[in-house]
């Protein structure tokens, strides 16, 4: 019998991200959840083809989108976020046990819509020339995750509700810049993503809640708490207040961000 939270590990075991899409495809539709099950953590988690090389941050160019390989250079940089949160999606749902089983439904969902998203943007690619591995990119949304790995309610404040919060508030400027140079294809495929984010923020609020209140905990504070424990960086505006309360945050959250961004520039 097929059961979610093996397959979805074997997924993320998958080297090639054609491998990868391939195992992550259908993952919505598998009907048995041992939530019971704790699985054990085996070698070469996660999976990852031997390109792009892995750099620090400050490493990876930022270039123009006016440029056919400038427009490359941002598409290939997106689609190392998307097939990274196709492995925390993925890692989600194998790692921890003993959640309620639509948890388990709720970040399958997620996986199978990040594939999409990495699937559009390597097409994308192939349109320049270009595909996923021909540029260096960076670890940071992956480095949150190993961070965390031992700590449920650290990886949801600190990945779906920090790190990939991040793109509701980037998404909209990027995909205005590819509308400028006449890509709309490009930007197409970002409003895509921006529609889906949206709903993936939201399932981290609503867990990251869930897990609070089953823990006795007030979410503000704990947030505050966790971002210091595991050195989540600071957010920087503009912020989509939008997309966000879209997302499941609430207009005092939203308020305290703006306030704390403020306070750190003065």
């Amino acid at each position: 019998m097929i059961e979610l939270r093996r397959q979805a590990l074997a997924a993320l075991l998958a080297n090639s991200w054609q491998a990868k899409l391939d195992a992550t495809a259908g993952l919505d539709g598998i009907a048995a959840v041992d939530a019971a099950a704790r699985l054990q953590a085996p070698a070469g988690v996660p999976g990852r083809p031997s390109a792009p090389e892995l750099v620090p941050a400050t490493r990876v160019k930022q270039r123009s989108v006016h440029s056919e390989r400038g427009r490359a250079v941002l598409l290939h940089a997106l689609a190392h976020i998307e097939f990274n949160a196709i492995n925390l999606a993925l890692d989600a749902i194998w790692r921890f046990p003993g959640l309620p089983e639509p948890y388990y439904r709720d970040w399958a969902r997620v996986a199978v819509e990040e594939s999409l998203h990495f699937r559009l943007l390597n097409e994308r690619l192939a349109s320049l020339g270009h595909a996923y591995g021909d540029f260096p990119a960076h670890n940071g949304l992956w480095d949150m995750a190993d961070k965390t790995r031992d700590d449920l309610l650290a990886r949801l404040a600190l990945v779906p509700r920090t790190l990939e919060a991040r793109g509701l508030d980037a998404s909209p400027l990027i995909r205005d810049k590819l509308a400028g140079v006449g890509d709309a294809a490009a930007a197409g495929v970002l409003d895509i993503i921006l529609r889906d984010e949206i709903g993936h923020v939201s399932i981290g609020n609503h867990w990251y809640r869930w897990v609070c209140e089953q823990r006795g905990l007030d979410p503000l504070p704990t947030y505050d708490v966790l971002a210091e424990r595991y050195g989540a960086p600071r957010l920087r505006g503009p912020f989509n207040r939008e997309a966000r309360l879209a997302a499941g945050f609430t207009p005092e959250e939203i308020d305290k961000l703006i306030s704390s961004e403020h306070l750190a520039r003065a």
